[in-house]
């Protein structure tokens, strides 16, 4: 069905399409639920360069950095080198309502943001992402969670706490200026004192095979990095929402809670991400000695994965 309408002069169609096999929601629902929370969410968009997943009728979802060719005019954009693929991109940088209703008439259901803004190029948190196993429910995370907060404690930092959208959550330390390379650092070590108050629950393992069962604590999220963006929806059932909770309230409440559908009500007329946002942070000098003498986890991974094949194909030749 087609069902126009024009809104904050964004021509939209297609309104009354289902979003996604699962969503049990329709393109309109998403795009009423971007306008709605758009003040509450465009903070967190603003001068920096988007990423968005989008999903097409039929068709499994996909990333979009690269802007199309039919992007409007009014549509704010910045070019970016991209030294994964050796090219410039030109990405979509979504500073108005405008904007947003324009990426949900896309279908563009998540927006992922780098941890800078292209107006000062300046890392402003340092980023914790904990992703549970497969089979593990979201009490896993919250046990790891409270770990981290202790090891923030510990060295007299404070954070906040969003559910990712998916199963695990986001803890971010909001930061004074710092040098990248130190912020890096000081995440490899707050993840490794994390694991180190209970290696049971928590792992700082990249290699899947390695985490046995236990939540990853991902500190890789640093230089050009991406997260969820507050307030975001995810495709997956139900279309959650990467949604602030109080750290005391995390045992009471799961991911499930917050979808497109429930989060305006559960949101009212407050903002809680900026809310419970602590102020910047200075690092402290012992997590980032401790961080620069831990490898980088990809780098080390890297390494570890080619013993491994080599030890395999001396053991295979041995046979």
């Amino acid at each position: 069905m087609t069902s126009d309408e024009n809104r904050d002069g964004v021509s939209l169609t297609n309104l009354d399409q289902p979003l996604f096999d699962g969503a049990d929601a329709t393109k309109r629902t998403l795009v009423d639920y971007l306008t709605a929370v758009a003040e509450r969410m465009l903070p967190g968009l603003r001068e920096r360069p988007l990423s968005v997943v989008r999903i097409r009728p039929g068709q499994p979802p996909f990333m979009q950095k690269n802007t199309p060719k039919y992007t409007p005019e009014w549509v704010r954009t910045t070019r970016l080198w991209a030294e994964s693929s050796k090219r410039e991109i030109n990405y979509v940088v979504c500073d108005d309502r405008k904007t947003l209703v324009w990426l949900g008439n896309q279908r563009a259901v998540e927006y992922h943001v780098p941890l800078f803004r292209s107006d000062d190029n300046r890392q402003r948190h340092l980023v914790l992402d904990l992703d549970p196993p497969p089979e593990a429910g979201f009490d896993a995370v919250v046990a790891a969670a409270a770990l981290v907060r202790q090891a923030l404690t510990n060295d007299g930092l404070a954070a906040a706490v969003k559910t990712s959208g998916s199963k695990g959550v986001h803890i971010l330390v909001p930061l004074n200026p710092a040098d990248a390379d130190d912020i890096a650092a000081a995440t490899r070590a707050l993840a490794a004192r994390a694991e180190r108050l209970d290696p049971t629950t928590a792992t700082t393992a990249y290699i899947k095979d390695d985490r046995h069962g236990k939540v990853f604590l991902d500190s890789t999220r640093a230089y050009g990095a991406t997260i969820a963006a507050p307030y975001s929806p995810r495709i997956r059932p139900g279309v959650p929402v990467s949604f602030p909770v109080p750290w005391d309230d995390l045992d009471r409440v799961t991911p499930a809670d917050f979808t497109i559908r429930t989060a305006l009500d559960l949101l009212g007329d407050t903002d809680p991400w900026s809310e419970l946002m602590p102020t910047p942070q200075s690092l402290p000098e012992d997590l980032v000695a401790e961080g620069h003498t831990i490898p980088v986890a990809r780098v080390q991974a890297m390494h570890e994965g080619k013993r491994r094949a080599k030890a395999r194909e001396a053991a295979e030749k041995e046979k």
